[in-house]
């Protein structure tokens, strides 16, 4: 690796993080099923397959437009276990706190996780509290992991992704990561700025159940945004994208933001969307049925899957140019995740 030591931008979702994944932990811990790097793990059994994931939470601030740190945990890690198409069953909770951590700020926490949890139909089951000295730790660190179900024929995958699938993503990008920043900079932009937060496994349970052959891949664009997920998906499964910029969907305060603090939205985190490489023929069908829940209410589609160029996406702009979309390099929006 160039890197001798671990750097921010390594915790990025961006092509530092892909590294130290790929060169040091796939090669000392990889296996079929850690290797794949989706979402969730798919795990056989004898009585048949559970999804499991895992995700820690270090976001700054820990109380933000929409939500708080807590929330996002709850409803990252079921939405890990969603992009499976997988129904979640039950968390875990691991909490790292720092000395001198108000009470009321992690009651508050612990109240958002009770909510998102019972709102999603999923509990917490098992959990574990650490508290570390003053200046070894940022007030609240969280780790999630979740159990959920895959239902008998649902094989959603990134490497399912396939020529001719069409692109959808299910609303607004880069709502969360506009949130987050501006709220730490103490910035003002007219408009309802706030974080998308929310649990996303209801609308891909409908989906699926609804049109069980329709999907074939589902990603989350959480760190990186949807530039890195696109990536990642082209290159897992050895095809192209074409995305249409124009047809993206973005709330008009956040796309001002972003051109107020020279960011491109295509990077940055949204919470609650995902993208959907669905089979054309039941693209008009699956777009209808997630517009009509409150979860997708501005989903659109923005693309098509393509046989070339493998593993590049193409994003034709609102100007009728083109250009390559490479994954998130570098580190432009920290803690937020």
């Amino acid at each position: 690796m160039k890197n001798k030591i671990i750097l921010l931008e390594h915790g990025s979702g961006g092509l530092a993080g892909q590294e130290l994944i790929s060169r040091l932990f796939l090669t000392h811990l990889g296996n079929p099923v850690l290797s794949s790097l989706e979402d969730s793990a798919i795990i056989e059994t004898s009585t048949g397959r559970l999804a499991f994931s895992t995700d820690s939470y270090t976001v700054d601030p820990i109380f933000f437009p929409g939500g708080d740190i807590g929330l996002l945990a709850v409803h990252g890690t079921i939405n890990d276990l969603a992009m499976r198409g997988a129904r979640p069953m039950c968390l875990s909770l691991g909490v790292i706190l720092e000395e001198g951590l108000l009470i009321s700020d992690l009651e508050n926490i612990v109240l958002s996780i009770k909510e998102a949890s019972e709102k999603a139909g999923v509990p917490v089951v098992t959990g574990d509290t650490k508290v570390v000295p003053r200046g070894k730790g940022d007030k609240v660190f969280i780790n999630t992991s979740g159990i959920g179900i895959v239902p008998d024929g649902v094989n959603i995958s990134v490497k399912e992704a396939r020529p001719g699938d069409i692109i959808m993503l299910s609303g607004t990008i880069a709502d969360h990561g506009v949130a987050i920043l501006t709220r730490r900079a103490g910035i003002s932009i007219q408009g309802d700025l706030k974080s998308d937060t929310m649990a996303l496994h209801r609308l891909v349970q409908l989906l699926v159940e609804t049109l069980p052959e329709a999907v074939h891949t589902l990603r989350d664009p959480t760190r990186g945004g949807i530039a890195t997920a696109f990536n990642e998906i082209a290159k897992t499964a050895g095809v192209g994208m074409d995305i249409e910029e124009s047809k993206i969907p973005i709330r008009p305060e956040v796309e001002a933001a972003c051109e107020l603090l020279g960011l491109d939205p295509l990077y940055l985190a949204s919470e609650g969307k995902f993208l959907a490489l669905v089979a054309p023929e039941y693209a008009a069908q699956a777009l209808d049925m997630i517009r009509l829940q409150p979860e997708g209410m501005d989903a659109a589609i923005i693309g098509r899957v393509t046989k070339d160029p493998a593993g590049r996406v193409v994003l034709k702009t609102a100007v009728g140019g083109a250009r390559l979309v490479e994954s998130l390099s570098g580190e432009p929006l920290p803690r937020i995740c």
